[in-house]
């Protein structure tokens, strides 16, 4: 935290989104307007799948229920304290709450990648090897899975985040994005890095690759499976809910690689890097649900059923 100069960092200016006064007013309405559409409908999911009995029961839909619970927490990481810096300009922020950000940010991408991989899973099991499905994706398995993804997640970026904590800053504290990024972060230390950059980068890329290759192997498995059923009913069924989980993955990893296999110096590449962020972190948990439960027919189902009770309670 120390300075060169022997001064101390106490706090970041996140400079944000570069536009004037009426630029930040329509993105202030855009995003109040996305993060509470987002809110909402992940609730909705959270409440139709918990109140349904036959559904609760169901390892796809524990799943989806802690995906919605996730991407109500991602959004939340990121989108008050961008909604604060364009109502009231000037992203001042501490050096422990820009760190806390930073943390939690990176966790719940990381969790985001392995409840992708775990749904991937699940839908290989269950169409791959539906006799067996029930004995390995048991209830006490799926919870098992749910843990890890939660704890792995949040233990996956402990080690960079302490690390960069303790480097030296110097010079100027403002980070050209609207959260505290790793790649900003470091390129505010004071050298020598050392092999620090290539650990950073080590940790992202690995969990990213990883549950990327994982995912597509399912999928590849599972459409293999599908193709060879297709004409019955059952394999156009698998092909409707194989194909709202792979636009999820589109969504989430084709962002995610854009904004990594950019340009990675200069303002153009600062511009595109909040525009991928954005994308990932606040679009595709807007759109994530409406793909999800637009497709799912037991969901709609459930979702009429639970109104039919309200309105008679």
């Amino acid at each position: 935290m120390d300075l060169l100069n022997g001064t101390t960092v106490q706090e970041f200016v996140l400079l944000g989104f570069r536009t004037g006064q009426q630029g930040r007013l329509l993105l202030f309405t855009f995003f109040v307007a996305a993060y509470t559409f987002t809110l909402v409908e992940n609730f909705i999911i959270i409440m139709v799948i918990t109140q349904d009995a036959h559904l609760a029961r169901l390892p796809m839909y524990i799943l989806l229920s802690n995906f919605s619970w996730l991407e109500m927490c991602y959004v939340s990481a990121t989108m008050p304290r961008m909604l604060f810096d364009l109502s009231s300009p000037g992203g001042v922020i501490s050096f422990h709450a820009c760190f806390l950000q930073f943390y939690i940010f990176f966790s719940l991408g990381t969790s985001e990648c392995l409840f992708l991989s775990a749904m991937a899973l699940d839908r290989y099991l269950a169409i791959c090897h539906p006799l067996r499905y029930p004995q390995i994706m048991s209830k006490d398995f799926c919870h098992s899975l749910v843990a890890a993804c939660w704890v792995v997640g949040f233990l996956w970026y402990v080690a960079p985040v302490v690390l960069i904590s303790r480097l030296s800053f110097c010079g100027l504290n403002t980070i050209d994005h609207f959260v505290c990024d790793s790649g900003q972060l470091l390129a505010l230390a004071c050298p020598p890095l050392g092999y620090l950059p290539l650990f950073c980068y080590i940790v992202t890329s690995s969990i990213v690759l990883a549950t990327f290759l994982f995912i597509a192997a399912s999928y590849a498995s599972v459409i293999f499976t599908l193709v060879k059923t297709f004409s019955q009913s059952s394999g156009i069924k698998g092909f409707s809910t194989v194909s709202s989980h792979l636009v999820v993955v589109a969504l989430f990893y084709g962002s995610v690689v854009a904004m990594y296999i950019g340009g990675r110096s200069g303002e153009r590449h600062n511009e595109n890097t909040k525009v991928m962020t954005l994308f990932y972190s606040t679009v595709a948990p807007l759109l994530n649900p409406l793909i999800y439960c637009l497709r799912n027919d037991q969901v709609k189902e459930a979702l009429a059923r639970l109104l039919r009770r309200k309105r008679v309670a």
